[in-house]
């Protein structure tokens, strides 16, 4: 197929044997051109179409074409360099010839279909629900949706001229002050192609000045460089995409001491206690935005913070990409690698870590940069809207919706029936040398947003993994069960909700029973007649019975009834010498049992007496639900024996606790429940098929419905 020369020069086969014309329609997928101005995908879709006679659509296996749509000069001409003034020399003839050419006139239009077979149900963005969209989304529900920074070309453009008006003239004095607020603000439109970066770049050159050339200079030379090295080194985040020098110089000084070792979860929430870094990380959790000169002092930091070099950019690119409206771009990942010496020079003297890696030590910069006034002008567009928030429950999922909402800087009250926070992460200490974790036996963390936790929750010695040999028991048998990543809190289960219930307002021994709404805000009340509130946001994360109870006559309280949850009765054993089995964790079959344990080989446990756990099965439990306690306990130990084939040596302790709800798990396509006329939320592991992981995911859904609904209130939309 022959296009134009301006398309032409754009456009990559990705897949050159596909099929062929000869389908139904021609599909075009806007992926980063979210525009119809200026957007060279869009023409060639509109021209291939238009020539084989076929209507637009977007969905086809025949051949793919790939059109760069974000660089004045299109990547395709060019290769991957490492300085700014090579790619200057090379490109300066092709952006020349790009802004002397008249702009291209659009492709004839083609006729557009949808069929009527479609495999999917097609959304139109114009009419559809968003908030409702994206909570069905799988996203990570913790990010902080942007207010101020309005999706879609028409904001786009809003902005670009706004500061075309004035901004290029005063850019080279202005741009390095992040005070005076004089850079663009962009980048996000540019990274998803919502506005043209020849539109963009023609109208600062129509302004003239030093300024306006050094807006272009970024813009085309800069921006583009990032653009270049990414398509062409697509191992543009690993360290030996960095320069020969800066690898051999943070190589040489892999050994040093790190002066401030931290890890991804007090990063990722700007917990530090450097005050520029975490007012620098603050302004990408509530603005997704970091000014340019900023971002630099960041970036470097985490070399100064990580275990080794190769540690840095893996995180500094998670943070960025996590939070920052431009994250992903190859103009964002250039600016990060900047930091690790990519397209610069080494500078001398050597120094500890950074080697001749250029330093810009948070301290000095702090010195020119107020981290306080900088933190308040980062968080002032959301400190006089946050609404209050009750979250009912301390477990899990309640914990992890209250930590995210605080986090970013709700008031969140926490109510719960219970001593202690955790719900069945749990751990019952019955005298000193004797602990049982009775609820939760352990956690995976198959979600990388769960796992992001996970790891930094090693990091800080609050979990650990656990080695124990787990395997399944049927009919006297014994097979290893599937391998995997077994996770437990240390000391023991229970340090799981306390480190999430860190610095949160909890209210402990509190059981709500009712719940009211008047005057737009909701009022609890416990059973011993004190009331709580008004809050804006209701959390409710108790198990379904409970929470069912609680919410009627609302219409959530049936959707919750709806899903039953088993109970499961508990056996703690504590043996006066080790149980002589060769492994620590079994799942039982064709018995009481369902699963049993020896706590003492689990990471931080006191090492004797040998403490074991025995969790009964689901129809066992129910059936004998209202049995004492000590009959229950003998019963399922002589259930231990039967499976093992191996008497139980004598105990120093047994007792049985039962859990009226343990499992449960909704057929849903979503991880919690929302009603946006009441700001009332459901979340609870059940939602989210049960587990751990399921109540942390629940718990951030369950905050991303809050986040999102006073995000779009504060932009002036409609949720």
């Amino acid at each position: 197929m022959t296009l134009s020369e301006h398309l032409a020069e754009r456009t990559r086969s990705c897949n050159p044997g596909g099929s062929g014309p000869g389908g139904r329609l021609f599909m075009y997928w806007m992926h980063n051109a979210l525009r119809a101005d200026e957007n060279p995908a869009l023409d060639v879709a509109l021209a291939a179409a238009g020539r084989l006679g076929l209507p637009l659509f977007e969905t086809v296996a025949a051949p793919v074409c790939l059109v760069g749509t974000a660089c004045v000069v299109p990547t395709n001409l060019g290769r991957a360099y490492d300085r700014a003034f090579s790619f200057r020399d090379a490109a300066r003839p092709l952006i020349e010839k790009r802004f002397t050419a008249p702009r291209p006139e659009r492709p004839d239009s083609c006729g557009r279909f949808v069929p009527p077979d479609l495999p999917l149900e097609p959304v139109e963005l114009a009419t559809t629900d968003l908030a409702k969209l994206m909570g069905v989304c799988d996203i990570d529900r913790a990010v902080w949706p942007v207010p101020h920074t309005a999706g879609g070309s028409r904001a786009g453009y809003v902005r670009w001229e706004a500061f075309n008006a004035k901004g290029p003239r005063r850019y080279a004095e202005d741009r390095n002050n992040a005070p005076r607020d004089g850079i663009s603000r962009m980048s996000a439109y540019l990274h998803y192609g919502m506005v043209s970066p020849l539109r963009v770049a023609r109208g600062a050159a129509s302004v003239r000045g030093v300024g306006a050339e050094k807006y272009l200079d970024e813009l085309l030379v800069w921006r583009q460089l990032a653009y270049a090295f990414c398509r062409f080194r697509p191992d543009h985040a690993a360290p030996a995409a960095l320069p020969e020098w800066a690898v051999e110089t943070l190589r040489r000084h892999e050994a040093d001491p790190r002066p401030t070792p931290h890890n991804w979860e007090p990063l990722a929430r700007g917990r530090t206690g450097d005050p520029l870094w975490d007012a620098a990380q603050w302004s990408l959790i509530a603005q997704g935005e970091l000014h340019n000169n900023v971002r630099m002092t960041w970036g470097k930091a985490f070399l100064s913070c990580t275990a080794t070099a190769a540690d840095a950019p893996r995180l500094s690119i998670d943070m960025n990409h996590r939070s920052a409206l431009d994250g992903r771009a190859p103009a964002s990942s250039g600016g990060l690698l900047w930091c690790l010496g990519q397209f610069a020079r080494p500078p001398a003297p050597e120094r500890t870590v950074f080697g001749t890696v250029r330093t810009r030590p948070t301290e000095e910069r702090a010195a020119r940069l107020d981290p306080e006034r900088h933190l308040t002008v980062v968080l002032r567009p959301c400190q006089n809207t946050l609404p209050r928030v009750a979250v009912v429950g301390a477990g899990v999922s309640g914990l992890t919706c209250a930590r995210t909402l605080a986090d970013h800087g709700f008031p969140v009250t926490v109510l719960d029936k219970g001593r202690g926070p955790g719900g069945r992460v749990c751990t019952r200490r019955v005298e000193p040398g004797l602990s049982f974790d009775h609820g939760a036996q352990y956690f995976t963390a198959q979600s990388p947003q769960f796992a992001h936790f996970v790891r930094g929750w090693q990091g800080q010695g609050v979990v650990a993994e656990w080695s124990g040999r787990v395997v399944r028991l049927e009919t006297g048998a014994v097979a290893d069960a599937s391998p995997q990543q077994r996770f437990v809190g240390v000391p023991c289960m229970s340090a799981v909700g306390s480190h999430l219930a860190t610095d949160l307002a909890v209210r402990r021994e509190v059981r709500i029973t009712t719940v009211s709404r008047t005057g737009g805000a909701w009022e609890l009340a416990d059973e011993s007649g004190d009331r709580h509130g008004p809050f804006e946001f209701l959390v409710v994360t108790l198990p379904t019975t409970q929470a069912a109870q609680l919410l009627a006559p609302h219409p959530f309280a049936a959707d919750v009834a709806a899903v039953a949850m088993s109970p499961c009765w508990a056996v703690l054993a504590a043996f006066d010498r080790r149980y002589e089995v060769p492994w620590d964790g079994a799942f039982v079959h064709g018995s009481p049992l369902s699963w049993v344990c020896r706590n003492s080989s689990k990471p931080g446990r006191p090492a004797g007496p040998d403490c074991w756990v025995l969790h009964a099965g689901p129809e066992w439990s129910s059936a004998h639900l209202e049995e004492a306690s000590a009959a229950v306990a003998s019963q399922l130990l002589e259930a231990l024996a039967d499976a093992t084939g191996v008497a139980p040596p004598p105990t120093v302790l047994l007792t049985a606790h039962r859990w009226r709800y343990s499992l449960g798990a909704a057929a849903a396509d979503h991880r919690s429940l929302f009603d946006p006329a009441t700001g009332l939320a459901v979340c609870g592991d059940w939602l989210a098929g049960g587990r751990v992981e399921g109540a942390f995911l629940s718990g951030t859904a369950a905050a991303g419905h809050v986040l999102r609904r006073v995000g779009i209130a504060a932009g002036g939309g409609e949720a």
